[in-house]
């Protein structure tokens, strides 16, 4: 058996980095490795030609070519979000934050975006080449991957299918990050004409029909299959599902606001030869071709037996509903391959060990303390933070936005309150915190740390009995003054973090980051259907049966049921405007911390309000319960109409000048 089909099924990483093919000719670096041992980041298989005969070989073989297969996937990487060090979309936003400190866990080019401090001479997270060599390297082995002699055809058509799939994705990484952009259909050869080298911007409507192109060919034929083996090297490959669901999201970010009818600044983008980048006049078209998108997107998750994640609650020691449904928020993020699970990022492996130079630490980062025989365990840094604001965006336990809720006083939130035995596996019983915390939905508890909130598991899995909590005021075991906020983000933190009786060492039970989840599907296509026909079109039992099901896993009743018997304005689905509001909050509650909110709302031109809102958070250095909730605010951000597109480095428009640069840079 070859050496790559006996690694575990989480131990295939590739870093596109460490091997670089290069060739005399002028033609592309060709990047190829493939990592043979999951705790071995080193160990690479690489194929190093020093010329086009030797690059010849790489087609010579199956062994040769798979590898090369390998290397497209490479470029996933980890800008989509997981990383925090190449993600921009984790701490560039405000859903996460920390404070800089002299001996900084992971690198703050996050923050730093976050604080406005990108530019055009030296761009934070500049993946403009990066996808460009990925765009090549795709191009390469379509053209060449019909020379292999001992590939049967089958398995070549289904190769092709998975770059031209990977391809899609690369461009729709630069659209999202760049806005109208070169496209790369294939590559130039050496001989090309200067002009043909230097291209130019195409318009956003040309690049999203493009990438639709490529994922239509794809799956025509059946030629990417349902679902792949649980085997090694096989977990993480492009399917049909996969296929169509980012089809589906390539379509509803192309309806959406920012690239559907933009009369603003973007309106001004226009090539040298005066071709408008943008299309100004609004497309509900775009809208219905999302809709039919979505839902055949569900209709290949649905055969592939994708389905919402829910905790087996079974056996002598079922716990209670409270931790159950927590079990299956928490579980849907930290299991591997469970069955929400639509798309995954084996590049982006998710770990609690201490090697924070990867970036991928989340539970590291995130990880609270908890057991005072562990105190002094540097490797629960609880220095990734959840503003306040944040926090206050999920849902009361009526299934209401807090500010909508009538059984509540919006001005009591943050008074004092103590927790009693009826909320003890929410809040420790005894323990003072502040009335916000009090009666909310169990996402909120599921997925955010609070100074008093009970922190199921590590070690203590006996529901009925005392459960860990966490103490955050200075002093205490878990003091929070590194998040600068006072909140953790424990939805990345497994149920089994550390090992309760070792000051020392964290478990190593790794899961890998999720790039699409059935949950984000089924609100791309509420979203779809209440754009394309409003809230009550000929697919509107869709639209609330989707939604509702996402609520439902969360414990909550459906939005007609809540609104109508809690809210303040009891009919906000009747329009198709409130019914937007609806939609999206769910997306920021569902999909929080998942690198997903950074983008919505530049898709949805609402980050100017939604930045608006300071990033706030608690006196965390206090130790006495009044001084620690004394509100006060972290940091002040801005939004520029020129913040919804990276600026194009000056040197990348030195090199073209056909390119030109982005509003505002």
């Amino acid at each position: 058996m070859d050496k790559m089909d006996k690694i575990d099924k989480m131990d295939k990483i590739v870093n596109p980095k460490s091997s670089i093919i290069n060739r005399k000719s002028k033609i592309v670096n060709l990047l190829i490795a493939v990592l043979i041992g999951f705790n071995a980041c080193g160990d690479w298989i690489d194929v190093v030609p020093d010329g086009v005969a030797t690059f010849d070989m790489v087609f010579k073989s199956r062994e040769q070519s798979f590898r090369f297969l390998t290397t497209c996937y490479s470029f996933m990487m980890n800008a989509d979000g997981g990383n925090i060090n190449t993600s921009p979309a984790m701490l560039g936003g405000d859903e996460l934050w920390t404070t800089i400190q002299s001996q900084p866990r992971f690198n703050y080019n996050g923050l730093y975006l976050a604080q406005g401090m990108q530019n055009a001479t030296n761009p934070l997270f500049d993946w403009w080449v990066h996808y460009y060599q990925a765009l090549r390297d795709c191009n390469m082995f379509l053209e060449n991957v019909g020379r292999v002699p001992d590939l049967p055809t089958w398995e070549r058509e289904k190769w092709i299918a998975e770059v031209m799939v990977l391809k899609a994705y690369y461009h729709f990484c630069l659209v999202r990050q760049y806005g109208p952009v070169p496209l790369i259909r294939e590559n130039i050869p050496v001989g090309a004409d200067i002009s043909k080298v230097k291209t130019v911007r195409e318009p956003v409507d040309d690049c999203f029909r493009y990438i639709v192109e490529l994922i239509d060919e794809a799956t025509a034929d059946d030629r990417l299959p349902l679902q792949v083996p649980d085997l090694a090297g096989e977990l993480g490959r492009i399917t049909k599902p996969i296929a169509l669901s980012l089809k589906a999201k390539v379509l509803v970010t192309a309806a959406s606001p920012l690239y559907n009818g933009n009369t603003g600044d973007e309106a001004r983008l226009r090539n040298r030869d005066d071709t408008p980048l943008f299309n100004a006049v609004y497309d509900e078209a775009k809208w219905q071709k999302a809709v039919v998108a979505c839902k055949e997107a569900i209709d290949a998750c649905y055969e592939a037996d994708v389905q919402l994640y829910e905790f087996p609650n079974t056996g002598n020691n079922k716990l209670t509903d409270t931790i159950a449904i927590q079990m299956s928020l928490r579980n849907a993020i930290t299991v591997r391959w469970n069955s929400d699970i639509i798309w995954a990022n084996m590049q982006c492996p998710i770990d609690g060990s201490y090697n924070t130079s990867t970036g991928r630490a989340l539970y590291c980062y995130a990880g609270a303390t908890l057991n005072p025989a562990n105190a002094n365990n540097v490797q629960t840094q609880r220095n990734l933070g959840v503003p306040l604001k944040i926090a206050a965006m999920f849902y009361t336990d009526k299934g209401v936005p807090l500010a909508e809720d009538k059984t509540r006083n919006i001005n009591d939130i943050f008074n004092l309150r103590t927790g009693r035995a009826a909320e003890r596996r929410y809040i420790r019983e005894g323990y003072t915190t502040v009335d916000l915390h009090f009666d909310r939905e169990p996402r909120f508890y599921a997925w955010v740390g609070f100074d008093g909130g009970i922190w199921y598991g590590h070690g203590r899995f006996d529901d009925k009995a005392d459960l860990w909590h966490l103490a955050g005021k200075d002093g205490q075991t878990d003091r929070l003054p590194a998040t600068g906020v006072g909140y953790l983000p424990k939805k990345y933190v497994p149920t089994v973090f550390m090992t309760i009786d070792n000051t020392s060492n964290l478990s190593n039970d790794h899961y890998v980051w999720i790039m699409m989840r059935l949950s984000d599907l089924y609100l791309l296509y509420a979203e779809a259907i209440n754009e394309a026909e409003g809230p009550y079109g000929a697919n509107s039992a869709d639209l609330f049966f989707y939604i509702n099901e996402v609520r439902r896993r969360a414990g909550l009743d459906g939005v007609k049921e809540s609104w109508e018997a809690y809210a303040k304005t009891p009919k906000k689905y009747d329009s198709k405007e409130g019914m937007r509001e609806i939609i999206q909050q769910e997306r920021m509650i569902e999909l929080a911390f998942e690198a997903n909110r950074f983008w919505d709302v530049r898709r949805w031109k609402t980050a100017p309000d939604v930045y608006s809102e300071p990033i706030d958070g608690w006196t965390v250095n206090a130790s006495e319960t009044n001084a620690f909730y004394t509100r006060r605010v972290v940091y002040q951000k801005e939004f520029r109409s020129r913040d919804y597109f990276w600026p194009i480095s000056n040197s990348e428009l030195d090199r073209n000048p056909n390119l030109v640069q982005n509003n505002g840079w």
